[in-house]
């Protein structure tokens, strides 16, 4: 009797081990800022992916063309954006051809592939650069992403870069809260008293602008607590601090700044639309508390200095860049109004990359009306389009590239070339096929052999920068013919 026990009560704990190990197949990517890698008993005899060559399918993609672009429409809105006629459009397309005629296809993502006509895309990014000392404000780059810049990984780089160039300090934008707040290194935040709102969970009933999310204030006295960083050291302070809300009837707000024992009392004028309070001085860290806030709903803070460049990092986990298409348009244009872009990067596409899918035509058209609402929505800007990175499936025992990075990185391209936008192909740059594999051997990328570390962030960051300003030398050239 003992024995058949014994034996009973083995075979229950192999049974529950078993459940155990195959429920670890449903863990999440992340886990209390941690990145997970999926454990899968059943991998061996899952079937794989369609198994057509990376090579058959690059060329099949690059055979496939069946854009149909309104040439005239875009001519149009380049003269328009240029202030620049139709022979020095024809001068500059001429000048493009010629270098791309030298430097080749750009399979390895060193340059920025300009499909505006006469290669204009980034034209007002530029000239903001040139004449930033007397813009009375700083030169401010958007970047819309999801968990693959989360944490300020990638565009902590690419803004301490910029920084460094062309001057500036300070985070830029930073949400009342979010899930990354955490393991964020460059900024510090802490708030309490808030319910979140997000495109993700509650798409159509707010007026979203770039964040994706609106806070609004819960009852009592909801605080926010803000330090800067010194993991850069353009981050350790800056010279303004600005509070973004949408909506307020009555709130006051009680501003304690770098832990003096004194604070500033202020009533925050009534609004249905995005304003801002505005605090200038030396800022390193500030906490806030509010008072009176029924109807209150704010959107975050923003560190940065009245010159120089700023970086706002618009990053949420789960966005593909559809949700964009739902954008308000009165709203970002009144956020536009007082936090002015002069570039918007999206990144997005990990979210749909699917092993089972090489069409992404569908995603490509959808893309194409979110990039025509966010241009409508922030007219001043110029718009760079990220393709997908490298991501890696096994196959055999190997982690490999997943066909379907490239079936989406074309159709990326594809929306890049009929929108008439910017486009870096990100995937060439961090190496092209298995790259992901390499960056996880440097302990570039996590385990899950899909998103960044910050070390994979920076190595990009600066390919990114330098094909930015590589484009900024042909359009000194190009002033100059």
């Amino acid at each position: 009797m003992d024995k058949d026990n014994q034996l009973n009560r083995l075979l229950a704990l192999l049974f529950l081990t078993f459940v155990f190990c195959c429920l670890l197949y449903y863990l999440p990517d992340r886990m209390a800022g941690f990145s997970l890698k999926r454990v899968d008993l059943f991998s061996d005899l899952r079937a794989s992916g369609p198994e057509l060559p990376l090579d058959s399918l690059s060329q099949m993609w690059l055979k496939e063309d069946t854009m149909v672009v309104d040439s005239t429409a875009l001519q149009q809105q380049a003269v328009e954006k240029a202030g620049i006629d139709s022979a020095t459009l024809a001068l500059r397309d001429s000048l493009y051809k010629a270098l791309y005629a030298v430097a080749g296809a750009d399979s390895a993502g060193t340059r920025i592939e300009d499909y505006s006509v006469g290669h204009v895309g980034l034209h007002r990014f530029f000239a903001a650069l040139r004449d930033r000392a007397d813009l009375g404000r700083p030169v401010r780059v958007a970047f819309l992403g999801d968990s693959f810049i989360e944490g300020d990984i990638l565009v902590a780089d690419f803004r301490s870069a910029l920084q460094q160039r062309f001057g500036g300090r300070g985070v830029g934008f930073v949400p009342i809260t979010s899930v990354a707040a955490q393991y964020r290194p460059t900024v510090k935040i802490a708030s309490e008293g808030w319910k979140t709102w997000s495109m993700l969970t509650k798409p159509d009933s707010l007026p979203y602008t770039l964040s994706g999310m609106t806070f609004e204030a819960e009852a009592g006295e909801p605080t926010v607590t803000l330090e800067a960083a010194n993991r850069y050291p353009e981050l350790d302070s800056a010279s303004c601090l600005k509070l973004i809300y949408e909506r307020n009837v009555a709130t006051r707000l009680c501003l304690t700044v770098n832990g003096r024992t004194d604070s500033l009392m202020t009533a925050l004028p009534p609004t249905d639309s995005v304003r801002q309070y505005v605090y200038n001085g030396p800022v390193h860290k500030a906490e806030m508390r509010f008072r009176n806030t029924e109807g209150f709903r704010a959107l975050g803070v923003v560190m940065e200095d009245s010159v120089g460049v700023s970086v706002d990092n618009y990053s949420l986990r789960g966005n593909s860049g559809m949700l964009l298409e739902q954008l308000d348009s009165a709203s970002c244009r009144a956020l536009n109004r007082i936090h002015t872009y002069d570039l918007i990067v999206l990144q997005y596409g990990l979210n749909i990359a699917n092993d089972s899918i090489l069409q992404y035509g569908w995603y490509g058209r959808r893309m194409e009306k979110a990039i025509r609402q966010v241009r409508q929505c922030f007219p001043t800007a110029d718009v760079l389009l990220m393709g997908v990175s490298d991501r890696s499936r096994m196959e055999n025992g190997t982690f490999c590239t997943m066909p379907s990075v490239l079936a989406l990185l074309h159709a990326q391209r594809q929306t890049a070339k009929r929108a008439g936008i910017l486009f870096w192909n990100t995937f060439g740059a961090m190496g092209g096929n298995n790259s992901m594999v390499r960056y996880v051997e440097k302990n570039w990328a996590s385990k899950d052999y899909t998103h960044l570390g910050f070390g994979g962030g920076r190595e990009l960051a600066r390919v990114l920068v330098e094909a930015i300003l590589a484009e900024m030398e042909f359009y000194e050239e190009a002033e100059r013919q």
